[in-house]
């Protein structure tokens, strides 16, 4: 009877033995391997972002994410009640955390929770405290048993962290990368997919939290991002942003932009916008100030566009520089009566003189020429502005810009068939501005603006990017007439923009100032105050312009607040760029003529 049982015993030991390792081996097994490997994500590495002398704008760092297992600090585990409370005391002030907080992390109320982040890109100094610490009691432990390290629960996972060198230095170019490690705004967002890269994995086999390195692992490489290097130039975007930063402050201004282009290949060499934000603390940033107001604000561009109106005069043919314009001090049309920026006598002014001296009713009778009749001359008028890229998107396809407002000819009313011509009822942004002045330097070819040179892959190998769209807008003569009378606006002493005289350069400029529309309440209120240009006007290579938006602290006109901002920035691209004076003497056209 007992061989009976035992044979017993031992047949349904066999039984089971078989079900386990043959019938049912692929199920268990399967479980095995559920609970015995574990796959992490590799992250891969962003790519960086350089300025177009290499110099590093967006950079990562290595960092790590602080974590924790919690059933790692319960009384079981320890042997105390407090071990909580007592790795947050530790913790606290390594993490710049609050105490109490961090106890409630490392308490949560699902026991069974095995994960939890403390702390997200730290750097690896920081980690290194922490096992520091981690080591220290773990050693005392060893010798004084009433000690508990109560730190062996908290873990770190490799991560990594965007860094900008320069702080706030085009901060509205790049953006910033948001917690998530993906692009939340700027050129961070718009190239996320080209410099994120591709994350890989690796799966192994641990036992207690740890890996066992017999169990072998499989492994996808994380594919790294490119780096992007852009047309910006470090050192004039650093002028252009402290010169308009200064500005702003001293004429108690809501903001102000500043861009800085390469004529003949329409680079961006600066784009600076004050007030700013520093993109690697966000926390203290304001968020009105985030994003690229020299791209997202659309504002009335005032004299400044009325180098548009002259470009359709001149290429019409329906004028010459020297057409003589007798100007009154006021001028009837439709309903109502139109005046220049001063009241003055009757003015005998040249065509070129109009421009110099900027006078709105002369704008008016020259761009009233351009048909038969009101109607037609707005249709040719439109005609340019659109050519020039006003109404559309300037091609860099940044988020968040405006195309500004530019409406159909047929829709403007009776004052805006007077007020555009000088540049009042038609809205822009800085770029498209900046643009304008790019094209009648550039020989009247307008080049599309672009931002990124390049992009080099993890290979080292670069990629140009694609050569930019070239639309002629007016003919070379037009462009060459009208450089000569912007030179007036700044050479002649009856031009209104003799502060933005360069020694030793033959400089174009126009200055602009131009009734503000407040974007909070929709009505006009304060001003624009702008200036224009490009140097050497005889052999062009830098436009600069410049706007300040509603200054309330000393003048308010474009040509005494944006003339020495233009000077000071063109100086530094010039001997930046190394360009020098051509030595000719300049055209010097007439203003006046007497009756």
């Amino acid at each position: 009877m007992i061989g009976l049982a035992l044979t017993l015993v031992l047949a349904a030991f066999v039984v089971r033995l078989l079900q386990v390792q043959a019938v049912d081996a692929g199920t268990y097994s399967a479980k095995a391997e559920q609970n015995r490997y574990v796959v992490h994500t590799l992250p891969a590495e962003r790519g960086g972002i350089t300025d177009r002398n290499g110099v590093a704008l967006a950079t990562t760092v290595d960092s790590y994410d602080i974590t924790a297992d919690p059933t790692m600090f319960t009384r079981e585990q320890l042997k105390v009640d407090d071990g909580p409370e007592q790795a947050a005391a530790l913790l606290a002030p390594i993490l710049g955390q609050d105490q109490e907080q961090l106890a409630k992390v490392l308490r949560p109320k699902n026991r069974e929770l095995r994960y939890v982040r403390l702390a997200r890109r730290q750097t690896p100094q920081v980690w290194n405290q922490i096992k520091d610490l981690k080591t220290a009691l773990t050693a005392k432990a060893e010798t004084d048993r009433a000690t508990v390290n109560v730190l062996a629960g908290v873990f770190a996972d490799p991560s990594s962290k965007r860094v900008y060198p320069g702080g706030d230095l085009a901060a509205g170019i790049l953006g910033w990368v948001g917690a998530d490690g993906k692009g939340g705004g700027g050129l961070e967002r718009k190239l996320d997919t080209t410099l994120a890269g591709e994350d890989g994995k690796i799966r192994y086999a641990q036992s207690g939290g740890r890996q066992v390195p017999t169990a072998g692992s499989t492994e996808t490489p994380a594919v790294p991002g490119s780096d992007v290097e852009l047309t910006i130039d470090r050192d004039i975007q650093w002028a252009a942003q402290h010169a308009i930063s200064e500005q702003v402050e001293k004429s108690k201004a809501d903001g102000g932009y500043v861009i800085v282009q390469d004529t003949t290949t329409g680079e961006i060499l600066a784009m600076a916008n004050s007030p700013g934000f520093d993109p690697g603390d966000l926390a203290h940033a304001d968020s009105a100030a985030l994003g690229n107001a020299a791209l997202q604000d659309a504002f009335e561009p005032g004299s400044t566009a009325k180098v548009l109106s002259m470009a359709a005069v001149l290429e019409e043919n329906v004028a010459t520089p020297g057409t003589h314009i007798t100007v009154p001090n006021r001028l009837k049309r439709g309903d109502r009566l139109f005046k220049d920026d001063i009241d003055h006598p009757t003015w005998y002014l040249t065509l070129n003189g109009v421009l110099a001296k900027s006078s709105n009713i002369g704008t008016i009778m020259a761009t009233g020429e351009l048909g038969k009749t009101q109607a037609e001359a707005n249709k040719v008028l439109y005609s340019y502005l659109r050519k020039f890229g006003l109404g559309g998107y300037s091609g860099l396809g940044f988020p968040g810009e405006t195309k500004g407002i530019l409406a159909p000819p047929d829709q403007w009313s009776t004052s805006q068939q007077y007020t555009i011509p000088f540049g009042q009822g038609v809205s822009v942004n800085a770029l498209q501005a900046a643009s304008i002045y790019s094209t009648v330097a550039n020989g009247g070819v307008r080049i599309e603006p672009t931002l990124v040179r390049g992009t080099k892959g993890a290979d080292g190998r670069f990629t140009p990017a694609p050569e930019p769209k070239k639309t002629r807008v007016t003919s070379e003569k037009t462009a060459k007439t009208l450089s000569q009378m912007l030179e007036s606006v700044v050479d002649d002493e009856e031009g209104t923009g003799t502060k933005a005289r360069i020694p030793g350069y033959r400089v174009a400029g126009k200055t602009g100032t131009a009734n503000r529309v407040d974007p909070a309440t929709g009505k006009y209120h304060g001003y624009t105050s702008s200036f224009a240009g490009f140097a050497p006007a005889d052999k062009p290579r830098v436009t600069v312009y410049c706007a300040i938006q509603n200054a309330t602290e000393g003048s308010y006109f474009g040509g005494q607040i944006c003339g020495p901002i233009y000077k000071q920035v063109m100086e530094f691209a010039l001997k930046t760029l190394q360009v020098p004076p051509t030595g000719a003497a300049p055209a010097r056209l007439p203003v006046t003529f007497k009756p």
